[in-house]
């Protein structure tokens, strides 16, 4: 197929020539507008698919009771917050939220942020000064990694989830480590325990991603630290966000009032953005009350693990070491996952294909998310799908 960019461009900024070279490289990235997305389905260009690739892992996205929160919060505060949350943007909302989640999590503070992306990096950038070391897990999410590499600090990043060669990294009290709770593309763990004691005894800061956890594990929701028994006092700070397995949208970080009160005066994302809504505020503090009573569907998406995976595993698949709702089925070449992600979604079934540089090279997969909303019809549909495999394409 012959591309609709044009190399012969002329300019400062070769686009085209960018954009061909990774149509050639299938993996060129482009949308998909959706018309209806309700729990484990979503409808496109009119067709129902059964939807795994969403992060909406308790099914909550289309709960009815959230969305009466949230509209009637539009009806209360309006439909936005109309400035920065240090002008007129921060409403009683946003502060009961802020409450609510240090409450449920266990912490001193909590501050609100837009997304995730922006929490993660403004927290990176007004901590970090030329005088510090960052550590990272080389799996951390892009905002961690580029906030990191633009940093006048040093950052030095580790084997994932290679605890001897974190130590040997170590320096005492030069600044901080960062990881996941749970890998956004792998599904695996951080591991907790391991972590606090390193961060403890070299004195340096530890900082957890929980996106990907927050909502799906532990007692009550209360994340990967809750799951693996670890104190929240010996993790100097906590981001976690609203648009996954809570169903809205929205971040957090949370720690001592030191530390909120300090990103409430440098952090800049936070100081000179727009806050998020507080119709959304209050759509998320109904979220974390469902949450917290979720156990069961907690429940019912673990056995929904365990069944696809024995599934998958019987069909020759391999998959990553996960036992999260996200399940990377590894496939190894860009053109094989897209083929491969077609060949589902023909038949009904919506899987997006994840390729570099997302995903290192040569691990392209299909990133399989589960959720709460699936029943065991929909993962034994998936695995129908899974069975037959393509001529001619290479999978790992």
């Amino acid at each position: 197929m012959k591309s609709v960019y044009s190399t012969a461009e002329k300019g400062p900024f070769a686009l085209n020539e960018a954009l061909v070279a990774r149509e050639q490289d299938a993996l060129l990235r482009r949308r998909t507008p959706t018309e209806l997305v309700t729990g484990s389905r979503l409808w496109v260009g009119g067709r129902d698919y059964l939807n795994f690739s969403a992060n909406d892992y308790l099914g909550l996205g289309s709960h009815e009771a959230i969305k009466t929160a949230f509209k009637a919060g539009v009806d209360e505060h309006g439909a936005g917050s109309g400035a920065s949350p240090l002008v007129t943007g921060y409403s009683r909302a946003h502060q009961q939220l802020e409450e609510q989640i240090a409450d449920w999590l266990g912490l001193e503070a909590v501050l609100l942020f837009n997304c995730g992306f922006s929490a993660n990096q403004a927290v990176l950038k007004a901590l970090l000064g030329k005088e510090h070391l960052l550590w990272q897990d080389r799996l951390n999410h892009a905002s961690l990694q580029e906030m990191g590499s633009q940093l006048p600090c040093k950052m030095r990043r580790f084997a994932h989830n290679d605890m001897a060669a974190l130590e040997g990294q170590l320096e005492p009290g030069r600044g901080l480590i960062v990881s996941e709770g749970v890998f956004s593309m792998d599904g695996d763990q951080g591991p907790w325990a391991a972590l606090s004691q390193l961060a403890a005894q070299s004195h340096n800061w530890l900082m957890i991603d929980d996106a990907h956890g927050l909502g799906v594990l532990g007692p009550e929701g209360r994340g990967t630290l809750a799951a693996q028994g670890v104190s929240p006092n010996s993790v100097h700070i906590q981001m976690g966000t609203f648009g996954k397995a809570l169903g809205v949208a929205g971040a957090f970080v949370g720690g001592t009032r030191a530390l909120v009160d300090y990103l409430v005066n440098f952090a800049r994302p936070y100081v000179y953005s727009t806050h998020m809504p507080a119709a959304q505020a209050c759509a998320v503090s109904q979220s974390i009350s469902l949450v917290r009573a979720a156990d069961e569907s907690r429940a019912h998406l673990q056995r929904l693990i365990t069944r696809f995976r024995q599934g998958a595993s019987q069909l020759g698949w391999t998959l990553g070491a996960s036992e999260t709702p996200i399940q990377p089925l590894l496939v190894g070449e860009s053109r094989s996952a897209l083929a491969l992600s077609e060949r589902l979604r023909a038949a009904g079934l919506w899987v997006g294909a994840i390729r570099p540089p997302t995903v290192p090279a040569g691990t392209a997969r299909l990133r399989i998310t589960l959720s709460a909303a699936h029943c065991e019809q929909d993962i034994d549909r998936l695995l129908e799908g899974l069975g037959m495999r393509a001529e001619g394409l290479h999978y790992a």
